[in-house]
Formats: structure tokens, C-alpha cells, sequence
């Protein structure tokens, strides 16, 4: 049997940093349209929900003929978890008899992907058979060091310090998007469980619109 996979974006009203930041205009477009025609160019997601607490963006969606969900306020507030509205989406769906095995939740803030990404990593989904999976970028530089009391420690032997070519890279979430089980996903309540994967994308596809200084950025990167 085909596996059926529903994309669910999430896309809140409430941003301190940037004021109306999902539907802030990058490049011509409000950043929200970038990812929603992610979803629709793929031929392997069978249908795109757009799940918000604001009335301006459930209008958008309703204007450019995308399914909206209306998310309750707790599920949207600066503490609530994606998780939280993920569940109440599949809940929602699940209500409105609509079927489907696997969830695509791409993340409005990373507009930066190629045309292919999603179907490619929906393909390396279920060619590996992995319960969840989330996009990532390739670390090759991590001399890292955190503070510990007073002191500083490293997460390596600085006094082994290793040639770069010789590190064991490290795959950073890069927060474009997770693909999970909808059935495990409810049954953990977490994004990350079982048989984990990822799929690896360009660094420069890593870029996330946070803070208004991202905007140039974003910008720059995707006319290239």
C-alpha cells in the first residue's frame, strides 16, 4: 500500500523579534509562501495543512487555497512546544477522516531549499525505513567550548588538538524540516524517536530568519 504523507506547517502570529514575521516579505514574497510552495511542487505530499493562532494568516492560506487549521492559543504562546501543535494538527486531521501514514513538518523560518529536497528526503524515508528523520547540515569544525562554573572546558583534547581533515564530521538540525511516523510520533510525543536519519543539505541552506539582520541575509543567499 502507497504511504500517504500530509504536510503540516506551523506558523504562528506571535514573533517579539520581527512583527509579523511569518508573513514578512522576502524577496518579493511573504516568507510563509516560500515554504507552502515547497509543499506544493512535491509529488510526494499528498496535502499541505497550514496550522496558526492568526486570524491574518488563516486568511492568507484561505486566499491562496491552502487547507488552515485554527490552533488553539496554548499551542502558540513562546513556551508551547511544536510538538503540542504538531498533535493537535494530527488530531484535527484525524477528526476530518482524512488517512495518511507519515508527517512532512517544514518550518516557514528556513526558506532556503532546493526544488528536490523534500521529495528526496520523503524517498530516503521510506527507502531506509526510518521512523523519524530531520534535515541537517555538515559540521566539520567543532572546537567548541562551554562554560563550566568559573571555568571554561572544551569538547575536545586541546592538548591533542587534531588536524581539521581528521575530525569525524558532525550532522547539525538545521530546522528545515522533520518527517516522522504519525502513529510512533503520537505515541512519543517527540519528533525524535526509533530509527533515526537524516538528510544532508548544502550549509548555506542552514540560514534561519530569527532576528531582522537574517532578513539581508536570506536575501542575498537565495537570488544567488
Amino acid at each position: 500500500m502507497k504511504k500517504k504523507v500530509i504536510a503540516i506547517v506551523l506558523a504562528r502570529g506571535g514573533s517579539k523579534s520581527i512583527k509579523n514575521k511569518n508573513l514578512k516579505k522576502i524577496n518579493n514574497k511573504p516568507l510563509l509562501e516560500w515554504t507552502i510552495n515547497n509543499c506544493k511542487k512535491s509529488k510526494l505530499i499528498h496535502q499541505t495543512w497550514l496550522s496558526s493562532d492568526s486570524q491574518k494568516i488563516l486568511n492568507y492560506g484561505i486566499k491562496n487555497k491552502i487547507n488552515v487549521i485554527k490552533r488553539p492559543a496554548q499551542f502558540a504562546t513562546d513556551k508551547a512546544s511544536s510538538e503540542s501543535a504538531w498533535l493537535h494538527a494530527i488530531k484535527f486531521l484525524e477528526n476530518k477522516k482524512i488517512n495518511f501514514d507519515t508527517v512532512i513538518a517544514p518550518q516557514p523560518t528556513s526558506p532556503i531549499r532546493g526544488k528536490n529536497d523534500f521529495d528526496e528526503a520523503i524517498k530516503k524515508f521510506f527507502t531506509k525505513k526510518y521512523d523519524t528523520l530531520f534535515s541537517s547540515s555538515i559540521i566539520k569544525d567543532f572546537f567548541v567550548w562551554k562554560k563550566n562554573g568559573k571555568k571554561l572546558s572544551p569538547n575536545y583534547n586541546y592538548r591533542n588538538r587534531k588536524p581539521r581533515q581528521s575530525i569525524d564530521p558532525l550532522f547539525l538540525e538545521n530546522g528545515s524540516f522533520f518527517i516522522f511516523n504519525k502513529s510512533k510520533f503520537k505515541k512519543f510525543k517527540s519528533r525524535m524517536f526509533g530509527y533515526i536519519g537524516t538528510y544532508i543539505q548544502e550549509n548555506y541552506k542552514s540560514y534561519q530568519i530569527d532576528e531582522p539582520d537574517d532578513i539581508f541575509i536570506i536575501e542575498s543567499l537565495m537570488k544567488k
